[in-house]
């Protein structure tokens, strides 16, 4: 696996999920899963971590609203940042 996320917490906010947590990739920089721990992920915010402006922005490599448990992202290789996820429940 290229990327490590970890789930860091989660919440409601009306009648929808939250989850968010970090990511960092391992130096390949291809495409993997976050797991975000939601039944269904209507909306993924992926924020770098860094002294400076990303040269590369994350993406998310898919079409929302998608199953939770692998919302497949790329990032540019060894970036560290935050993800936030959005739903309709936990799973």
């Amino acid at each position: 696996m290229s990327i490590t996320a970890t789930l860091v917490g989660r919440s409601i906010l009306g009648d929808k999920a939250l989850t968010y947590g970090t990511y960092t990739d391992s130096g390949v920089g291809t495409e993997d899963d976050i797991d975000t721990k939601l039944h269904r992920c209507e909306m993924i915010i992926l924020q770098p971590y860094g002294t400076s402006a990303a040269t590369d922005a994350p993406a998310v490599n898919e079409t929302l609203p998608v199953a939770g448990s692998a919302v497949t992202v790329i990032t540019k290789a060894s970036q560290s940042g935050i993800w936030i996820a959005i739903g309709d429940m936990f799973s």
